[in-house]
């Protein structure tokens, strides 16, 4: 009786469902804690004041409660609590005793500022200036004053940043051609004649266009002159200019339908906006850009090199040991360390590549590099290589499933070898080709060790795309989800306020995986039902 039931299998099956019902748990669980901590970091929470006995008064967000660690005999606990005002009390998260807490309020008053520095604000506003007039005292006739005048001033601050990246970042880079073609005459020996006097009519322009420029941003720095008088729980007062106030809002005050208004406008900023204060508040849309620029141009790169691969050593090379040893090769090589693929391509496409063409195409710009430094082309190259083996193990797969009476049908009816293979072979292992791509995009987005040597950086200046001849810059440096994740939950010197972005850039990145490997699957159903509607 005990030996037929190990023989029927039924505890095997047990083992191994309860073994992938561990495995969803687990996945489950991590996806829930990421989707939690990452949808609740914009969720507005209410302001508390605190009281003492040492007679200090703490005035912030309670952000979370644990027991003390110096508990001794009753159990205690203590709260964290994030009080911001960087620039006056240097730490903005504190942790309070309850035993040492005399009483907690809330204020109706108390405003909470989003500040392009020093990050948050909290406090009581006592008065409003412009220069030397005094608008408004007083947190009721502050607020309003600084609600009117705020929407105006965000506007300015968009203007002057057009102004900055657009117009004088095309001139900037008008000016830096002009300088590699005068170069380029010095060294031939070139000092007068006609394209000399050309550049330097050029050069007058573009200087005129530049003092323009710097002239409207005078006019419109000018038009920016309105401070906020601002005092925290201790009484400290911090004069505070309204064009360095992203939003200000009263958080006590504020119902259900003003939450969920805040909260959107948050959710915005953070998906459309870029970052600020090290990358621990504001957007991270540079990294959303490159992260998907990133993995679409390694799509571009692995799909024919895979495909290609694959095709040949199942369609056209000769069955034997080497063909063998390649695919042992190919097998290995999805277990290798990606930060050895990193350190090749700074030495192989970087070094080698990159010097090389620097030399040929780029002379001018020497000794400083174009294309021998680290790149977007560069990093996608290097995850195209990571990526490789599992393209070509994918389509070989499919290669292997599709029935030979399939290729010898084409043939027989006159088709020759690259006819078949093009118009038979290859439409019915595009699912699994897909399937590898799935699996080459999902490991490619979320990887950072190679790109930390390949290009990858903390804030790039611009997009690999803008206005500027050749508009798209494969020489580039770039930002990555992955890597902002790493640099700001373990470079950060502010752990704590970084924390919360690290959850939401998490859950950011999470989907981006998931949109992309849906489309994919989406086409990839699509082709196989084609297929087998069709035959082919």
């Amino acid at each position: 009786m005990k030996t037929s039931f190990w023989r029927n299998g039924e505890p095997h099956i047990w083992l191994t469902g309860g073994g992938l019902a561990i495995c969803l748990l687990m996945v489950g669980g991590m996806v829930m804690l990421i989707v939690v901590n990452g949808l609740g970091v914009f969720w507005p929470t209410r302001l508390i004041q605190f009281a003492l006995r040492d007679g200090r008064v703490v005035l912030g967000q309670v952000m979370e409660r644990e027991p003390s660690p110096q508990e001794t005999g009753a159990p205690s606990y203590r709260i964290k609590v994030n009080r911001a005002n960087r620039d006056i009390d240097q730490a903005d998260f504190i942790w309070l005793d309850e035993a040492d807490i005399n009483g907690r309020e809330e204020p109706p008053d108390v405003l909470l500022l989003e500040r392009t520095e020093w990050g948050k604000f909290i406090g009581y506003i006592k008065s409003v200036r412009e220069g030397e007039n005094v608008l408004a005292e007083g947190p009721s006739d502050g607020l309003r004053e600084v609600t009117i005048r705020l929407p105006e001033s965000l506007a300015l601050q968009k203007q002057m940043t057009t102004i900055e990246k657009k117009e004088i970042g095309a001139i900037n880079y008008a000016q830096e051609g002009l300088r590699l073609r005068q170069a380029r005459l010095d060294r031939e020996g070139v000092t007068s004649g006609s394209e000399t006097e050309r550049l330097e009519a050029e050069k007058a322009e573009l200087q005129r266009r530049y003092e323009a420029q710097t002239s409207r941003l005078d006019s419109l720095k000018q038009k920016m002159q309105t401070t906020v008088v601002l005092a925290a729980a201790d009484g400290l007062e911090k004069e505070i200019p309204l064009s360095n106030i992203v939003r200000c809002y009263q958080p006590n005050r504020l119902g259900f339908v003003g939450k969920v208004r805040l909260y959107l406008a948050e959710l915005w900023e953070f998906v459309a906006d870029d970052p600020r204060e090290s990358n621990t508040e504001g957007g991270v849309f540079p990294a959303i850009f490159g992260t998907v620029m990133m993995v679409m141009l390694m799509t571009a790169i692995v799909t024919p090199l895979g495909v290609i691969a694959a095709i040949y050593l199942r369609e056209y090379a000769r069955q034997g040991k080497v063909v063998s040893v390649v695919r042992i090769a190919v097998n290995n090589l999805a277990g290798v360390p990606s930060i050895v693929f990193g350190v090749f391509g700074v030495g192989f496409f970087i070094y080698f590549v990159g010097g090389k063409l620097d030399r040929l195409f780029f002379s001018d710009y020497l000794p400083t590099p174009t294309l021998g430094t680290g790149g977007i082309l560069w990093a996608s190259l290097t995850l195209a290589l990571l990526t490789l083996p599992v393209v070509i193990v994918a389509t070989e797969e499919g290669l292997a499933a599709l029935p030979r009476e399939t290729r010898d049908a084409s043939l027989a009816l006159g088709a020759t070898k690259l006819e078949t293979t093009w118009h038979v072979v290859l439409p019915a292992v595009m699912p699994s080709i897909l399937t590898g791509l799935i699996l080459a995009m999902a490991r490619a987005a979320g990887e950072v060790a190679p790109l930390m040597v390949t290009g990858v950086v903390k804030l790039a200046p611009s997009l690999p795309i803008d206005a500027n001849w050749p508009y798209l810059h494969f020489d580039r440096k770039f930002m990555h989800l992955g890597f902002h994740i790493y640099d700001v939950g373990f470079q950060s010197p502010n752990v704590d306020a970084a924390r919360p972005m690290v959850f939401a850039t998490t859950l950011l990145l999470l989907m981006i995986v998931i949109v992309l490997n849906l489309t994919a699957i989406v086409l990839r159903n699509h082709l196989r039902k084609r297929h087998l509607q069709t035959g082919f």
